[in-house]
């Protein structure tokens, strides 16, 4: 009688609990670690941007185009800034001067992204989110590819890789272009395993906004998928739809799978080939033709190619030899010094691709369809390595060749190869997990039959997942400490340079007369100093000893001030700049003005990035 009690009180128990859990939500009852993983990763990526935006880069970057941007994204979408009250005297850095206004170089799509995050709450949201979505996207695609345990240990890589924690921190648009690309290979990869329309329509949005951001990155990026898309368009029959749907007889009835297939390509390819779209139509708005990019209205020698290249007066004859000896350095200093634990990283990662490509990987399927599928992220490497021999952009950022501590590379890395640390992260993380399955059932087997106890096996383990961990930790800590403390001790020469600016800000009700160091261009090098695109804000900044007197006019309710300094505006060379504010006496009604100016600083031109 007790057990039968005892059983009916344990019914409407277990009904109780049943019911609890299935009244959460799905997403919740579903969730597993590697997702839960992601979410975290994600969020560490975001306090990352936040941290390293904040602490790292107040004053923004080496690189003056920092500021392009956001002020591009000040105009609506970037399309174009209205035209300056007084001519010449506003003139961003690496913008064009049209009819319609001023617009950058940079197409639209960094710009827009920024701005939204201003409308979100400030630029370092947008930068905040575009982090988070490459470390998600980093942990979906070694789960796509692999399994969760590998995903999820990509994510931890991909943080403590330097050109990440760099750029996660600053306002150019590689990092965004890479998060777009790394999603549109999850979308892909994703809709040929399940055969989903859904997902081949977001890998052609992501593909397609990612040509509009930056169209040669992202082609590069791209080759190894679409090679994939028309060679199984090929094999699997679909290439008969259209044909069948003409009523070409000879090309034969395809099959349900080969309509799928052909449905799926034709979704993603009509979306990209709706971004490229995009961007010729915005060239067409822009600079009047629509195979003319803005980069190239501002620079007509600044493309891709060989032979003579120029900018700003910049020139080189950019040979092929030349060209494969600079990227061979750049891809040297990226695999040494910028990827996760550098060099070792580096060997860590080829073994993985060795490992996936032969099918000795212990995670995720085996077989040769998953070995084509995690091919395809390899081939990546030598897509974007090989293309980028091209552009003459990676002989720009080295600087002196024969000098390794010289250029932008030193202090930013390799940024036009910076998709190319989520396969780093990806195939280390393959390494380390196959490894490390391979130790434990070496040692289990070790072990078995004998009087062994288990908490001992298990405590040695985990010591030893310890100590490599330690270890590897050390050179990967190592190696973002490095980078890192190169861009403080820039930031300390800023702070010291903006000096008023920086303590106290920059007065309100006022116009501010700016030096020109580097030629007639705001925010090169004062990036922090943006117009309002109507120029309305608090202060507004001009070039000075560039029609003062009329900028003086145009803003007759304003005090007047000048920004000057002493020394030499290198943050990079042995000198520290001081600068201070002075009120400006110009004189509206006479046309004079009596200033209390520095000595003529020393410069030193920089070449641009492109």
């Amino acid at each position: 009688m007790s057990d039968g009690s005892a059983a009916g009180d344990d019914r409407p128990a277990a009904a109780t609990v049943a019911a609890l859990r299935d009244s959460f939500p799905a997403n919740v009852a579903d969730a597993d670690a590697g997702r839960v993983a992601a979410v975290v990763l994600a969020a560490l990526g975001a306090a990352v941007a936040v941290l390293v935006a904040g602490e790292v880069f107040p004053f923004r970057s080496l690189n003056h185009d920092e500021g392009v941007p956001p002020a591009g994204g000040d105009a609506v979408g970037g399309a174009a800034v209205p035209p300056a009250p007084v001519e010449d005297a506003f003139r961003p850095w690496f913008f064009v001067e049209s009819e319609r206004g001023m617009y950058s170089k940079y197409a639209p799509v960094p710009a827009a992204t920024f701005a939204l995050g201003e409308l979100l709450g400030g630029y370092t949201v947008a930068l905040a989110g575009i982090a988070a979505g490459l470390v998600a996207g980093t942990v979906a695609l070694g789960r796509e590819l692999f399994d969760a345990r590998v995903g999820a240990l990509a994510g931890v890589l991909l943080l403590a890789t330097p050109l990440f924690v760099v750029h996660s921190g600053v306002f150019l648009p590689y990092m965004l272009t890479g998060a777009l690309n790394v999603a549109f290979a999850v979308w892909y990869l994703r809709g040929e395993r399940r055969r989903s329309r859904r997902d081949a329509t977001l890998a052609g949005l992501a593909v397609g906004l990612a040509f509009f951001a930056r169209p040669y990155t992202a082609v590069l990026f791209a080759l190894p998928f679409v090679g994939h898309a028309v060679v199984t368009l090929a094999t699997g029959g679909g290439w008969r739809v259209p044909f069948a749907a003409a009523g070409v007889a000879a090309a034969g009835a395809p099959g349900p799978d080969a309509r799928a297939l052909f449905a799926r390509r034709a979704i993603t390819a009509a979306l990209g080939s709706a971004g490229v779209a995009a961007a010729l139509g915005y060239n067409a708005v822009v600079t009047g033709d629509p195979f003319v990019f803005p980069y190239l209205a501002f620079a007509p020698e600044d493309g891709v190619g060989f032979g003579e290249r120029a900018i700003l007066g910049h020139e080189v004859d950019y040979t092929v030899d030349l060209a494969l000896e600079a990227n061979a350095l750049v891809l040297e200093t990226l695999f040494t010094d910028w990827v996760v634990a550098g060099a070792v990283g580096t060997a860590v990662a080829a073994g993985g691709v060795a490992l996936a490509l032969a099918g000795r990987t212990t995670a995720g399927a085996g077989g040769r369809t998953p070995r084509v599928r995690r091919g395809l992220l390899a081939a990546t490497v030598a897509t974007v390595a090989a293309g980028n021999v091209a552009f003459w952009g990676n002989y720009n950022v080295l600087g002196a060749l024969d000098d390794p501590t010289d250029g932008l590379i030193h202090y930013l890395g390799p940024y036009y190869h910076f998709d190319l640390i989520v396969p780093t992260a990806v195939f280390a993380a393959v390494a380390l997990v196959t490894v490390g399955d391979t130790a434990w059932a070496r040692l289990r087997a070790a072990v078995a039959g004998r009087d062994v106890d288990r908490r001992a096996v298990g405590a040695v383990g985990a010591a030893v997942v310890f100590v490599v961990a330690g270890a590897g930790g050390a050179v990967a800590a190592g190696a973002v400490t490095e980078t890192v403390d190169r861009n403080e001790a820039v930031t300390s020469e800023l702070r010291a340079g903006y000096g008023p600016l920086a303590d106290d800000g920059a007065p309100d009700d006022a116009v501010v007369f700016l030096p020109t160091p580097y030629g007639p261009w705001l925010n090169h090098p004062f990036q922090t100093l943006l117009n309002d695109p109507d120029y309305d804000g608090d202060t507004v900044y001009a070039l000075g000893d560039t029609r003062e007197l009329a900028v003086s006019e145009a803003f007759p309710e304003r005090d007047l001030y000048r920004y000057v300094y002493t020394g030499s505006w290198v943050p990079v060379d042995d000198s520290t700049v001081r600068g201070r504010s002075a009120r400006s006496s110009a004189s509206r009604a006479s046309g004079w003005s009596s200033r209390r100016r520095s000595s003529d600083p020393q410069t030193r031109w920089t070449p641009p990035s492109a």
